[in-house]
């Protein structure tokens, strides 16, 4: 379903203060590369009164940090960081994300801060049929087409948030920095998704008038061994129906994050990680432990493939991670 578009007007930041005083108004909207926004607006999931165009903020979009880590700013588009030889060779699992959003036009345009901050893809809320996340009194995908949706921290919605790199971040221990007036904040990535039981007109903690301005990765996360993967329906351009990020550090600790099974990017229980940091990890500890990890699923009607999905995706990456 197509909606009548509301008139807006545009408005390019070229500061952070303007920005925040841009963001400050009633029913302003955030506008980085477009490729999600530029489509909400068309189903009617977003009527912007002003929308604030923040590509042309200064600063530079990688920037290294003293502790071997790197600042990346909002605006930085998805293929530069999939590109990026520096990003590359001390944080694959996120290079490996980027190049798998999306078309090649897609990442061009697309901003990591767009990317992060994007909309579920389900088709009830996308068509503008009723449910709670549009303010109706119901979740149509519960009994219905659900095929996508949540299998881990659903309800009383089980959207799936569609972010890969996001997914890659969580593994990776980033963090998120964000401006609302004069007030800045930098949130673990752990803590800036919310799942529909806490927040359910939202995926993000973001307040109004607040934007992500930049991407903090970790000096402690930088080589080691990391990967991305994700499992499509289509050999291409595709959300992940499961996907999965790893790494080990250098002190031997553990990250497992995955997507496509949880309204957020969801990390793997810890427990589990320590067992695989430990190392020496037998064929049955393996199975054991990805079992366990998926204990507390619960599949809907049409989506239980995605426990054995995500169990086979997760017992490879245990065997990588262990060794």
């Amino acid at each position: 379903m197509i909606f009548p578009v509301r008139p807006f007007t545009y408005r390019k930041a070229t500061s952070l203060t303007q920005a925040a005083q841009f963001l400050d108004a009633p029913d302003a909207v955030a506008l980085g590369g477009g490729t999600d926004l530029l489509v909400c607006i068309e189903e009617g999931l977003a009527t912007p009164a002003t929308l604030v165009d923040l590509r042309a903020l200064p600063g530079e979009a990688l920037a290294p940090q003293p502790d071997g880590g790197f600042r990346i700013a909002a605006s930085t588009r998805v293929h530069d960081l999939a590109t990026d030889p520096r990003i590359r060779e001390q944080f694959p699992a996120l290079t490996q994300a980027c190049d798998s959003v999306g078309s090649p036009a897609l990442r061009h345009m697309g901003t990591i801060g767009g990317n992060l901050c994007q909309r579920p893809r389900c088709r009830y809320l996308r068509r503008g049929i009723s449910c709670f996340k549009n303010g109706g009194s119901s979740c149509p995908a519960r009994q219905g087409e659900n095929q996508y949706h949540a299998i881990l921290d659903g309800g009383p919605c089980f959207v799936v948030h569609p972010s890969d790199p996001a997914v890659a971040l969580l593994a990776l221990g980033a963090e998120i920095e964000t401006r609302r007036g004069d007030v800045e904040r930098r949130i673990p990535m752990a803590d800036f998704y919310v799942l529909p039981a806490q927040r359910i007109d939202r995926e993000t903690v973001l307040e109004h008038g607040e934007f992500v301005t930049g991407v903090v990765l970790p000096g402690a996360a930088t080589a080691g061994r990391q990967f991305y993967r994700k499992l499509t329906q289509r050999g291409a351009w595709d959300f992940a129906l499961v996907s999965i990020a790893g790494a080990r550090r250098t002190d031997g600790s553990v990250r497992i994050a995955m997507g496509g099974v949880s309204p957020r990017p969801w990390r793997v229980p810890e427990s589990v990680e320590e067992d695989v940091a430990s190392g020496g990890l037998d064929e049955d500890s393996v199975l054991a432990l990805a079992d366990r990890a998926f204990h507390d699923a619960k599949p809907l009607s049409k989506n239980e493939y995605k426990v054995a999905m995500g169990t086979s995706l997760l017992r490879e990456a245990l065997r990588e991670l262990a060794e």
